[in-house]
């Protein structure tokens, strides 16, 4: 079993952010943790349990986790080590800050049991992180990095964004390099994508904010799988390399189809097939919790033909790729003439080109 998290609480929005967020000046600790203790009892006895009974992952995400106090993170992390096995190398993540990060705080973090952090910095330019309204500086990323490390915490995943908007003069290479020298084990690389209802959407919207050329988005993307692979790292999800050994086991679980649970607002789950979702506003969660009311703003069955396109997306976006036979002969003849595929053995992969149409090309084997 995969449990994550999340943790809605934020001290503002970030511009391109459609996360299920909730901004306070403070984050109510004791209110969050009796609302994930409380969930968790009423998932504990699900039957998935008897199939998957040992937590292998457990990954805090949000909104902005190193918000909590660490006593209450310890304490969500101790209860699912109390109420069920616990695996003895289990990955234990925590998205963080850079700004919240404080050698009290990390040596905290560590004892109460995190093994892996993922350091949100998006990018090392003042400009940018201005414009996106993150809350940490440039100047604070490596600080930070270094008191991570001096508290045992150093399987550290860094989060970059790229295809900026030109207006802003982005230095792509430039933030890659920075981050190659902070030396991290994993990078988690996310294109931007402008949502409705966001400081972003609407910028776009009143034309304040020009869309990201095609061209660059793909000249971004393929520049850091070369720069990447130079540096010893394994390009194993579109958006994921990792020096090797260091892979998101978590994440991996998603994309392998594994069962996994989801607690706290927006949450979701997919256990034995069935994927659920939780309300996504923190006072409507926290009111139904309080009532002792259904959490779940919806579910669905994953079989049939919708599970068949899902595996296969799911799969394509590793570098695992899926067996030759899954693929009709034309589909498959096609991307390897075209060059966004490769064959190994009895696996049919795709290249950093193939990953770029992913969404096409697994749309075009459904409609075939």
């Amino acid at each position: 079993m995969h449990v994550y998290v999340h943790v809605p609480f934020c001290g503002r929005r970030c511009s391109y952010c459609d996360f299920a967020i909730a901004v306070r000046r403070s984050t109510p600790d004791a209110e969050f943790v009796a609302a994930i203790r409380s969930e968790w009892r009423q998932r504990r006895d699900h039957p998935a349990w008897e199939k998957s009974p040992r937590v292998e992952t457990l990954y805090f995400g949000g909104g902005t986790p190193s918000r909590l106090a660490p006593s209450a993170l310890a304490d969500l992390i101790q209860l699912a080590a109390s109420d069920r096995e616990f695996a003895t190398d289990a990955e234990v993540t925590i998205e963080v800050n850079p700004d919240d990060v404080t050698a009290a705080g990390a040596a905290a973090w560590s004892a109460a049991g995190v093994t892996r952090v993922s350091l949100g910095v998006q990018s090392h330019d003042a400009a940018v992180l201005q414009w996106m309204h993150r809350t940490h500086r440039a100047e604070q990323v490596a600080p930070a990095v270094d008191t991570l490390r001096a508290a045992g915490l150093g399987n550290i995943s860094i989060d970059l964004i790229f295809a900026m908007p030109e207006l802003l003069h982005r230095d792509w290479p430039r933030d890659l390099d920075l981050t190659l020298a902070l030396e991290p084990s994993h990078l988690s690389l996310y294109g931007l994508t402008v949502e409705s209802h966001t400081p972003l959407g609407r910028w776009t919207a009143r034309g304040d904010n020009t869309l990201t050329a095609d061209e660059q988005y793909a000249t971004e993307f393929l520049h850091a799988g070369r720069r990447l692979a130079a540096a010893g790292f394994e390009h194993y999800e579109v958006s994921n390399f990792a020096r090797p050994g260091r892979r998101s086991r978590h994440n991996s679980s998603y994309w392998s189809g594994a069962n996994y649970l989801g607690l706290g607002p927006s949450a979701h789950s997919l256990l034995d097939g069935i994927r659920s979702w939780n309300v996504r506003d923190w006072a409507d969660y926290h009111e139904r919790v309080g009532a002792g009311q259904c959490l779940e703003a919806g579910s669905e069955r994953v079989d049939g033909g919708g599970r068949r396109i899902e595996r296969l997306y799911l799969a394509l976006r590793t570098s695992a790729g899926i067996p030759v036979t899954e693929l009709p002969a034309k589909a498959r003849e096609d991307w390897l003439t075209a060059g966004w595929a490769t064959i190994s053995g009895p696996d049919l992969r795709l290249t950093p080109e193939g990953w770029l149409r992913l969404d096409a090309l697994v749309a075009a084997v459904a409609d075939s």
